[in-house]
This record gives C-alpha cells, structure tokens and sequence, in this order.
C-alpha cells in the first residue's frame, strides 16, 4: 500500500463538528497512521457564523501544536472555508494549506456556487490555488455537472471525499463522485474525517479506486501529487512495513 497524503480533515478541536477533545483527536490520526496515511491535514472550518478570530485562532494554533507532538503521523494545518462575502476582505494566505499553495474552499452544500467562484477568484487574486472541496456532495455540481468541468477548466483541483466514493453518502453523490474521479476532474481524494464514526482513513477508497481505474489513475489522488508539498517524502521504512 502506497503512503497516502490526507489534505482534509478535522481532527484538531476548533469549535467545529470535527474533534471535541485532544484525546479524540489523537485517536483519529492514530486510525488515520494504522490505515496508511503519513501527512495528514488538519483543517479547521471557517464558516460565516464561526470566523477565525484571533482567539479563536489561537486555541486552534495551542491545540495544533499538541496534537502534533503527540501523533503517529505528519501532522500539517490549513483551513476548510465556507464562501462567504466576509472572506473577500482576508488574506487568503492565512488559509493556506501549509507547505503548498492551495487554499481549501468548499462548494456550498446547498444554493448556487456564486460566492465560491467570488471567493475562489479572491484566492486566486493572492497569487493561490483554490482547492474545491467535496463538489460531488454539493446540490449546484449535482444539479448541473458541468459546473465541476468548469470550476476544473480554471485550473483549481476539485477533491473528492473518500466516504463519497464508499458510497457513504447520497447515491448522488456517489455516482458524480465516481465520474469525476474516471474522467480525471477530480486531482485528489481526501477523507474530511470529521469523528470515530466518520474517520480519516483513506485505504479502502483507493483499494476500490485501483479495482474500478487502476493503479496508475489512483495512486496520483491519494500520495499528494497534486499538492506538490515542499518538505515532506514518503518514508520507504513505514511503507515496506505496511507492504510485507
């Protein structure tokens, strides 16, 4: 099995619907390592009602640190954002996922994607890339797929839940997964494991990936390729355990 590279998840408690506590946290990196995974991206929610405040920032930036020291795993933090006129008025490098140039912005679940394609471009302005998280899970790609070729056609990957792709979520979601992931639209697959009953593990998605694709098509979603990440290469000691 490949070392797998997790851009999205919530195991840092922050306030959201992810990790409440450190011990929950380390507990899902510690399931996200026994599946494979050796960089895994802790990634905060930015909603419209619950902002990156200074002191919100803060307690994030303490319970990061913490965690990090403790996990069986690389550890790296970003943020998922939530479109939202406010965020036109912030840095979008305050975002960024660290080591890459990729800011991590989701299409609105439900509603048109009018203030992601804003807030994209916003990023974009910044001399960033926009990552467009889960837009198979999203009523505006559902309704009018194209959406997704075109938000693609902008240069700005489009990741896909792994959960979406185990069918784990509305067969909608499922089948635009899928056709996303066979048409080479979607560049990466990510867990957004948010609890135990939602973990960051990523081994099962690309088990089927390679069954329905092949190995060539899967591995470059799930080993980071196209996160280009500075600092970091698979540890060939951890990968040969895995494999023997």
């Amino acid at each position: 099995m490949p070392a797998f590279v997790d851009c999205h998840s919530h195991v840092v408690p922050s306030g959201d619907d992810g990790a409440k506590t450190l011990a929950e946290g380390l507990r899902l990196c510690e399931i996200a390592a026994e599946a494979g995974t050796e960089v895994l991206y802790a990634t905060p929610h930015v909603w419209p009602h619950l902002g990156l405040t200074a002191k919100r920032e803060a307690g994030i930036l303490d319970a990061f640190e913490r965690l990090r020291d403790e996990a069986p795993l690389e550890l790296r933090l970003g943020y998922e954002l939530t479109p939202s006129g406010a965020l036109l008025g912030e840095d979008p490098a305050r975002f960024v996922l660290e080591g890459t140039r990729l800011v991590l912005v989701e299409v609105p679940f439900s509603g048109p994607a009018d203030e992601l394609l804003a807030v994209a471009a916003h990023i974009e302005a910044a001399g960033l890339v926009p990552l467009v998280a889960h837009p198979e899970r999203t009523q505006a790609v559902q309704e009018r797929p194209a959406l997704a070729v075109e938000l693609a056609g902008r240069g700005w990957p489009l990741q896909v839940n792994a959960t979406s792709l185990l069918g784990l979520h509305r067969p909608e979601a499922e089948v635009l997964g899928w056709k996303l992931v066979e048409e080479g639209l979607a560049k990466i697959v990510a867990s957004d494991g948010h609890r135990e009953t939602r973990p960051p593990r990523l081994d099962e998605a690309y088990a089927l990936a390679v069954e329905r694709v092949g190995e060539e098509a899967a591995l470059p979603l799930f080993d980071g390729t196209a996160l280009e990440l500075r600092g970091w290469r698979p540890t060939p000691s951890r990968a040969a355990a895995r494999d023997a």
